[in-house]
């Protein structure tokens, strides 16, 4: 029973520790590049990964475990649709990550061997991991006798036993982590800083330039005396064909949602409903009961501080006599009662210890409880409470003297947390909870404060049957009276309804403004072909929603045809440059200094003093890569050509450079340098490991 007890508290730390390096690593970048067609496979497998199939039960069980652990960390019961897809995601980027590494260290010859994993449990310097898992919280060193005693035990257990098998993932992600250490460092030794890509980096960040410029603004050409030409957008996409690079497939896609959300009816018959639970909550006798059986939300009846209650409820009820119904108060979308059954002086925290008996393992509750009975008894007549609950508790606390810490309210289950409170230091007591058997002892109470036990009990406003079928009557009106693509639209302006936009769309996106829980929508836009109307009314929470498939962007190189609107802006700079250009070419015409060509030009002269080219940013204007490329390479007192840049046309002159002190040590520079790299490296290495890896993703099959 140790070693399983040891292992069911631990349990969390040691398996998040041992993905938590992984999923650090491994979602150093979201670009997954995903198979196309969209739902091809099998039903066995969700993706492929450089030739190697994932398989889906496998995938699913990293899943589930994955989801455990997010919700022990959240500390929550269960997820909602957008945690849940987070949770999908980054173990598919934890699962491709891990084939990529794995298929690279083998191909290099990477191993851990069975001593290096012992060094890694046992040796001087144990992996942080193990530290975590075995480490003492009051010296943060690893507890030895602990580590010793727990490795025995896992002696003696068959392979087929849970914590066996949790021990045996954990050595897995043990050497999974060093192999990628090992493998990282082989990368960081490849980076190499030479002396003089020191001194030309230390001249980058710290020669200053002095120069006077002169623009013309594209902003101040208007838009409507500007015409566009097919050739002015072919020429630009050529020019910048990189920049529509789609990493990953997407698509676009018209929306219209008919809300069925409460309606005025719907609110006025829950608060109906409300107000007759509240006169029979007044006269009840057993609060707990009541509000079990009639309350949406399943509150325990107990004690809380000031603050701690919604605060719609939380000032009336601190002034209210034992007794009192407060409300109903309508707040985040429900309506509320509270009932005050106790106020007094509470202990603001408690120390206390415990021996858990578990009533499985000795033979029933009625043998747990006689057991807690004589246990109470031996402490009374003086018996050593730690040693009792290393010999006799079940959970973790018994290595620990059955300590429990300092807690406040709302730390403990509340029939715990009620015997702690309401005693006092000293107190001696038995009580039984759906985790077994306790004695406790209280060890100290710190502070008071006034607290009320207060009975909880609300009605949440939700749609009635008539107001959803009204919506969905209307959203099956239009859908009957949309054939293509133009009626959708002369329909949503017939029925004045507002039509929404999803731009891009992924296919593991779990969010798109308006929706809740869009996964089914998500998979039929990856199926659908580019305008195409949705064949069914797609229901969300409290809405119907009605869909029509409007692009389809491949991975790869966008065409054109499919980048030319987003393009418009970048195309029509491009043509006032022209017409600027022509304009301040005339006025560098003939001239000598940058006062003449500001002259001509209309335009005055501004001063720019102190630019590094590490820098490359014009005060009071913008990022320019090309005028300040163009000041470095410049010489002193000489005009440059005009230079079309992001914010407008330029021309330049340098004033003067102001030379950096010579370095004289490239130690330094190069050390930072190869820093900075390193960093870089680390986050990049998986990137570049998928982008040349075919990577097939069948997700949207399956979540």
């Amino acid at each position: 029973m140790g070693i399983m007890n040891f292992l069911r508290n631990r349990a969390g730390s040691i398996l998040i520790g041992a993905i938590g390096l992984a999923i650090v690593a491994f979602l150093a970048g979201d670009a997954i590049k995903l198979g196309s067609p969209f739902l091809k496979g099998d039903r066995t497998t969700v993706g492929e990964v450089a030739g190697e199939p994932i398989d889906i039960d496998a995938f699913k069980a990293k899943v589930d475990q994955n989801e455990a652990n997010f919700k022990q960390q959240m500390g929550q019961s269960s997820l909602n649709p957008q945690m849940t897809s987070y949770v999908v995601e980054n173990t598919w980027n934890q699962t491709v990550s891990e084939i990529l590494l794995d298929k690279e260290v083998k191909r290099l010859g990477l191993e851990v061997g069975k001593t290096e994993i012992n060094d890694m449990i046992t040796g001087k310097n144990p992996d942080p991991q193990v530290v975590q898992a075995f480490g003492d919280p009051n010296t943060g060193e690893i507890n030895r006798s602990q580590l010793n005693a727990f490795l025995s035990n896992i002696a003696t257990q068959g392979d087929a036993n849970p914590m066996s098998e949790q021990w045996g993932n954990f050595l897995l992600s043990l050497k999974r982590n060093r192999l990628f250490q090992k493998y990282n460092n082989l990368v960081r030794n490849s980076i190499y800083v030479t002396s003089l890509e020191a001194r030309e980096d230390y001249a980058q960040r710290n020669k200053l330039a002095s120069f006077n410029y002169v623009n013309l603004e594209y902003s101040s050409v208007p838009d409507n005396k500007v015409t566009l030409t097919d050739d002015d957008y072919r020429e630009y996409y050529n020019k910048n064909k990189k920049k529509f690079l789609n990493k990953s497939e997407s698509r676009s896609f018209d929306y219209v949602v008919f809300d069925a959300s409460p309606s005025k009816t719907d609110s006025a018959a829950t608060l109906q409903h409300i107000n007759k639970l509240a006169a029979d909550f007044r006269t009840t006798t057993n609060d707990s009961l009541f509000v079990s059986v009639n309350s949406d939300t399943k509150t325990p009846v107990t004690y809380m501080k000031k603050g701690q209650l919604d605060p719609a409820l939380d000032s009336a009820v601190f002034k209210a006599p034992v007794g009192t119904v407060i409300g109903p108060v309508f707040s985040n979308g429900a309506f509320k009662l509270a009932k005050v059954t106790d106020v007094r002086m509470s202990p603001d925290s408690v120390k206390a210890s415990h021996i858990l008996i578990n009533p499985a393992a000795v033979g029933g509750l009625d043998k747990a409880k006689a057991m807690g009975d004589s246990i109470l008894n031996l402490v009374r007549k003086g018996g050593n409470f730690a040693e009792l609950a290393a010999k006799f508790g079940s959970d973790g606390t018994k290595d620990k003297g059955g300590d429990l810490g300092t807690f406040g309210r709302g730390s403990m289950i509340p029939a715990f947390e009620e015997a702690v409170f309401d005693g006092k230091p000293g107190d001696l007591k038995v009580i039984t909870t759906q985790y077994g058997v306790h004695v406790i002892r209280i060890d100290k109470q710190v502070g008071s404060s006034k607290v009320a036990k207060v009975a909880l009990l609300d009605k949440a406003v939700i749609s009635s049957n008539q107001t959803q079928q009204s919506a969905y009557s209307k959203a099956s009106a239009f859908l009957s009276g949309v054939k293509d693509a133009k009626s959708f639209d002369e329909r949503i302006d017939k029925d004045k309804l507002k039509k929404l936009v999803a731009e891009n769309i992924a296919p593991s996106q779990s969010t798109i403004s308006g929706l809740d829980n869009p996964r089914e929508l998500v998979r039929w836009v990856f199926e659908a072909g580019e305008g195409d109307i949705s064949d069914k009314i797609f229901e969300m929470q409290n809405s119907y929603v009605v869909a029509r498939l409007t692009d389809i962007r491949k991975e790869g190189i966008l065409p054109l045809e499919k980048v030319k609107k987003e393009m418009e802006p970048m195309v029509r700079n491009l043509v006032k440059a022209r017409i600027l250009t022509e304009k301040m070419e005339k006025a560098l015409a003939g001239s000598s200094s940058i006062n003449q060509v500001a002259a001509k030009a209309g335009r005055p002269v501004q001063p720019v003093q102190n630019v590094v080219f590490a820098n490359p940013i014009i005060p009071g204007i913008a990022q320019e890569n090309k005028v300040v490329g163009t000041v470095f390479g410049l010489e002193p007192r000489k005009l440059s050509k005009v230079i079309e840049g992001e914010q407008g046309v330029y021309v330049v002159q340098v004033n003067g450079f102001t030379n950096p002190a010579p370095l004289t040590n490239t130690f330094s520079q190069k050390q930072q340098m190869s820093q900075s790299l390193d960093q870089r490296a680390q986050g990049q290495v998986l990137d570049v490991l998928r982008d040349k890896a075919k990577i097939k993703d069948y997700r949207l099959k399956f979540f």
